[in-house]
C-alpha cells in the first residue's frame, strides 16, 4: 500500500469501512459482485486499485447512494488519476511534488524539522535563502516560491484547515538563513503561528542525549480512514517514532538581540 497515492490510499480505506458496516467478508462480497473470492481483499490490501467503474458497482451492491456515493466515486476518478510525479513541474523537485499531493490529502501533519524551519511555516524571504545556500537554479527558487502559498493555505485557510503540529530543533532557531531581518522576521512568523487553533509549535532542546529523530528528517502523514505515511528520506521505518520533551517556542527578541536589530 505504500506506493499508493494519497487518493488511493484513502479509496480503500473507505470501501473496506463500508463493507464491514454492512457485515459481509471481502470473499463473499467478491462472490456476489461476480469475481474470483480474493478480488475485494486485493482492492483492501493495495495490491490493486479499483476502477471508478469498479467502485460504482461495489457501491450499488452495498446500497450505496447520495451525496455518500458521489463523494466516493469522486475519490475513485481521483485514484485513477497518473500521479503528480509523473509530469512533474519544472523547477521543483519530485520529493516536493509528492509531499504536496499528501498534504492536500491529509487531515493532519506531524513534521520533524530538526536544522529549519519546516516549509508549512516558511516566510517568502526564507525558503528563497535557503534555496540559494542550497545552489538551487532560479527557476527552482521561483517554482518553489510559486508553490509555496498553495502549500501554506491547507494550514491556514479558515474552513477545515489541517492540523498541523511543528517539532522544531533548537538549532534551526539560531541558524542564520538569509538576512538577520530574514531570521527575525521568520521566527516571528513561527511564533504568530502558533497562536492558530489548528497548529501546534513545539522546540526540541539541543544536547538532551540520543534520539531517533537526531538520524533526520520526517513528515507524518494522517489521512482519513486510512494508515499513516511517514515520509523520509534517511529514518528506517521500523524506528520508534519518539520525540523527547518539547517546549514553547522562544520570545523572538532572543533572536533580535543576537543580531543586532533594533
Amino acid at each position: 500500500m505504500s506506493n499508493l497515492n494519497p487518493h488511493a490510499r484513502a479509496l480503500v480505506g473507505i470501501l473496506r469501512e463500508i463493507r464491514q458496516d454492512y457485515g459481509i467478508t471481502s470473499r463473499d462480497l467478491s462472490i456476489r459482485m461476480g469475481f474470483s473470492h480474493s478480488f475485494v481483499s486485493h482492492w483492501e490490501s493495495g495490491r490493486r486499485v479499483p476502477s471508478p467503474d469498479e467502485v460504482a458497482m461495489l457501491l450499488r451492491e452495498l446500497c450505496v447512494t447520495g451525496k455518500e456515493r458521489a463523494r466516493i466515486i469522486a475519490l475513485a476518478e481521483a485514484a485513477a488519476e497518473p500521479s503528480r510525479l509523473t509530469d512533474g513541474i519544472p523547477g521543483v523537485p519530485a520529493y516536493l511534488i509528492e509531499a504536496v499531493d499528501y498534504e492536500r490529502c491529509a487531515v493532519e501533519i506531524v513534521e520533524w524539522a530538526p536544522h529549519a524551519i519546516p516549509e508549512l511555516l516558511q516566510t517568502h524571504e526564507y525558503t528563497r535563502s535557503q534555496a540559494m545556500l542550497n545552489g538551487a537554479a532560479y527557476a527552482e527558487i521561483d517554482a518553489r516560491l510559486a508553490i509555496r502559498a498553495d502549500r501554506q493555505e491547507a494550514v491556514c485557510r479558515v474552513t477545515e484547515p489541517i492540523r498541523f503540529t511543528a517539532l522544531i530543533g533548537e538549532s534551526a532557531l539560531h541558524e542564520s538563513i538569509g538576512s538577520p531581518r530574514t531570521m527575525v522576521e521568520q521566527l516571528g512568523e513561527v511564533i504568530e503561528s502558533a497562536h492558530q487553533d489548528n497548529i501546534t509549535v513545539q522546540i526540541v532542546p539541543d544536547c538532551i542525549g540520543w534520539h531517533p529523530g537526531m538520524i533526520g528528517a520526517f513528515t507524518i502523514f494522517h489521512f482519513p480512514q486510512s494508515s499513516e505515511v511517514v515520509y523520509s528520506n534517511t529514518m528506517a521505518p521500523v524506528l520508534p517514532l519518539r520525540i523527547p520533551r518539547c517546549h514553547p517556542p522562544p520570545p523572538v527578541r532572543g533572536h533580535r538581540a543576537r543580531q543586532g536589530i533594533e
